[in-house]
């Protein structure tokens, strides 16, 4: 009963020192971060295809790689999770949020070795995306088998 008392006395305070939850502006907020990252990306893209004539397909895999790097080195360089605190899932729902969470995670074990520490850990994170992916890649796929697309 006495314990069951204090945890009840926890929660009210607990309660009272919560930040308050304002989910219409976070979701406004990510909504235009993450527009804005696509829109970056599409202007490298653009770029690409303007100064190197090279095609949509190739300037999109080269817009991935530096969208990557970018947010590796952010990560390593340790403001990526500052800018996510007043960014929210704006950054992290785009390719820049699977390559933060897997350089975090290396970062975060890199003293454990490169085995145990590193290859161990590195999908920590990031597997749980690539997993689900995965099934609902197939999945889709095969919903679009069955009414008679093409794979």
């Amino acid at each position: 009963m006495v314990i069951n008392m204090k945890s009840e006395k926890y929660e009210l305070i607990a309660k009272e020192h919560q930040a308050p939850k304002s989910r219409l502006k976070n979701a406004i907020i990510a909504f235009l971060v993450g527009g804005t990252i696509g829109l970056i990306g599409e202007g490298i893209i653009e770029l690409l295809c303007m100064y190197t004539h090279m095609s949509r397909n190739n300037a999109g895999t080269i817009m991935i790689v530096i969208m990557i790097f970018i947010a590796s080195l952010s990560t390593a360089l340790g403001f990526f999770d500052k800018l996510v605190t007043k960014f929210k899932c704006g950054l992290l729902i785009p390719i820049t949020g699977f390559a933060h969470s897997m350089t975090s995670a290396a970062l975060d074990y890199k003293r454990e070795g490169p085995i145990y520490g590193l290859g161990a850990n590195i999908f920590k994170l990031a597997g749980s995306v690539i997993l689900y992916g995965i099934i609902a890649a197939w999945f889709f796929g095969m919903i679009r088998f069955l009414i008679g697309g093409e794979i």
